[in-house]
């Protein structure tokens, strides 16, 4: 059981990592098709480069948290209210085949922290 755990973790974190980041690459270096889409949704150039630039600081805090797991745990943090807002933004669109990503990252952040033998939450 320990081993599914691990390897549902893993992959979940491979895929978290892939998803946010193309995103935020695309963001940032405008490409022309994520322009577009965004600017179909309402955001401008302005908006949709301050998106990728604060989905990059998330991606990288889980990259340097491969070393240092608090920082993973931070960053997945970091990006959980990007995934929300992604979902919510697709969804008031009518965008039902483009929420998928956002949908699996909503429910990929919190696979990861309850997977995490790192982070608790206490209440």
């Amino acid at each position: 059981m320990e081993l599914a755990k691990t390897l549902i973790y893993w992959v979940s974190y491979a895929y978290y990592l892939y998803v946010f980041g193309y995103a935020s690459l695309f963001k940032v270096f405008h490409k022309e098709s994520m322009m577009k889409s965004m600017q179909s949704l309402g955001f401008n150039t302005t908006w949709t480069t301050l998106i990728g630039v604060g989905e990059l600081i998330g991606v990288i805090l889980i990259i340097i948290g491969l070393f240092k797991p608090s920082l993973r745990n931070l960053g997945i943090l970091f990006l959980f209210p990007f995934a929300i807002g992604a979902f919510t933004t697709h969804m008031a669109h009518h965008e039902y085949s483009h929420f998928y990503n956002s949908l699996i990252m909503c429910i990929l952040s919190v696979v990861l922290l309850w997977l995490d033998k790192n982070f608790k939450i206490t209440i």
